[in-house]
């Protein structure tokens, strides 16, 4: 083993909104180390922060978040309300549902029941 995860970093335009979006979805308090540096703490995982970087997101990320819940429908509704933005429809599959979100800045995430 060569470590642990310390924390999670997804670049983006504005930390502080984003960190205020993911408190909202994941639990925490949303923190400011600087202007260009924001963070919150998800009760029970690891730190998950944003940097403030020059350049817009242009492609799909190569590493999404699948956040669980109980009830596909209901927390896509909730996750609208906070200005994420359905990406498809629900997919069905032998290990659960899930739908595709976008956050404020375009970031797919997933909220998923497992079968």
């Amino acid at each position: 083993m060569i470590g642990r995860i310390d924390e999670v970093v997804v670049d983006c335009a504005d930390p502080g909104a984003l960190a205020r979006f993911w408190a909202d979805v994941l639990g925490g308090t949303p923190r400011a180390r600087d202007d260009d540096w924001h963070y919150v703490d998800p009760p029970g995982w690891t730190r998950l922060a944003f940097q403030r970087v020059p350049e817009g997101k242009v492609v799909k990320n190569r590493l999404h978040l699948d956040v669980e819940v109980a009830d596909i429908a209901a927390a896509t509704e909730q996750a609208e309300a906070l200005g994420a933005t359905r990406f498809g429809e629900v997919h069905d599959d032998t290990a659960g549902s899930f739908q595709v979100l976008l956050d404020p800045e375009g970031n797919e995430w997933c909220v998923v029941k497992p079968a």
